[in-house]
């Protein structure tokens, strides 16, 4: 069994969620509001109400985590370029020291492709110099049984 944090990704990652959880994993997932709460644990999922554009309300979702999933391909709103940047860059370096053992980032969406792809290499360099196991899923998001499949092999392999 292992303990996901999912950051993002809507209806699909509760998609993704109940999978998980159906195998019997402990699944976090993230909402900024009290809004999303009833969805998230409909799901099976355990909610945390935090905003990953304030990276410091992430911290104790990252307890006994073992994978951290940063689905914010089709995030929207003003701080999307931040997301995919100094948020994201400010999260990756969280992670160190924790319990988390892979990363999984959303490099596909409606996001600015310029801005996934800088998110991208910066996740890879991250990765690559911390030995952080990595999947970059690249799936479109639009096409929602071929993300579902793809996010969750992602998962699998890096537990395997």
């Amino acid at each position: 069994m292992a303990r996901l944090l999912i950051v993002g990704g809507g209806c699909r990652a509760l998609d993704l969620a109940r999978q998980l959880r159906d195998e019997g994993h402990a699944v976090r997932a993230v909402t900024r509001t009290e809004g999303g709460r009833e969805a998230i644990e409909a799901a099976g999922a355990e909610c945390v109400i935090a905003d990953p554009d304030r990276i410091g309300t992430l911290r104790y979702a990252l307890d006994n985590v073992t994978l951290v999933l940063w689905l914010l391909g089709t995030a929207r709103g003003d701080n999307v370029a931040e997301l995919h940047g100094s948020r994201l860059e400010m999260m990756l370096w969280r992670t160190i020291d924790t319990t988390a053992r892979g990363l999984v980032y959303e490099a596909a969406g409606t996001v600015d492709a310029a801005a996934l792809a800088a998110a991208r290499a910066l996740v890879e360099r991250f990765a690559a110099y911390n030995e952080i196991p990595l999947r970059v899923l690249e799936a479109d998001p639009a096409d929602r049984a071929a993300w579902l499949q793809a996010a969750r092999s992602a998962v699998d392999e890096l537990l395997a």
